[in-house]
């Protein structure tokens, strides 16, 4: 991973390493087991830190990989990584992007591929016509990826807001 590679984009091994990881007992599903064994998983990403936890399920093993996907929805939408005039697409970007952006929020890849597209779309005004052309798709899919996550929408429109734009839909 290069300095300029967003941590959303980071191996699990890769973001572990940079993480606090804590274990914990919570209430919920899973009766009397549920407050004998620390299932909760509680991450801070150290470099940043951006936290995220799951406790909704039985398994340690689950809660830790919702936990971690989180974490990494997390880092996409409130880390930002500058794109210099340079600036050109991911690998994952352009195998992605032939034939149409299709994903689903509930991917591995979705939240490198959203953090590439809000760190473009910080550096473009939060314009999607220009940081569409710069990812070699279109402004509708690129929307449409946003919409994916109700939050990443509400902020490019929190920055188009600033900026006296009307808001995406």
């Amino acid at each position: 991973m290069s300095p300029n590679d967003h941590p959303a984009a980071s191996s699990a091994e890769q973001l572990i390493a940079e993480c606090e990881v804590r274990r914990l007992r919570r209430s919920g599903p899973g009766g009397q087991h549920r407050n004998k064994v620390e299932t909760a998983i509680s991450l801070r990403h150290l470099p940043t830190g951006v936290r995220a936890e799951a406790s909704e399920r039985r398994s340690q093993a689950q809660n830790y990989s919702v936990a971690l996907f989180r974490l990494r929805m997390n880092l996409a939408l409130e880390v930002r990584r500058s794109s210099g005039p340079d600036y050109t697409p991911s690998l994952l970007w352009q195998s992605r992007c032939g034939g149409g952006l299709k994903i689903s929020a509930s991917h591995d890849d979705f939240p490198t591929l959203l953090a590439e597209a809000l760190d473009l779309l910080a550096a473009m005004d939060a314009e999607p016509k220009p940081a569409a052309g710069v990812l070699g798709c279109t402004p509708s899919q690129l929307v449409r990826l946003l919409k994916l996550d109700l939050r990443a929408l509400a902020l490019v429109n929190r920055w188009r807001a600033a900026r006296a734009l009307h808001a995406l839909q």
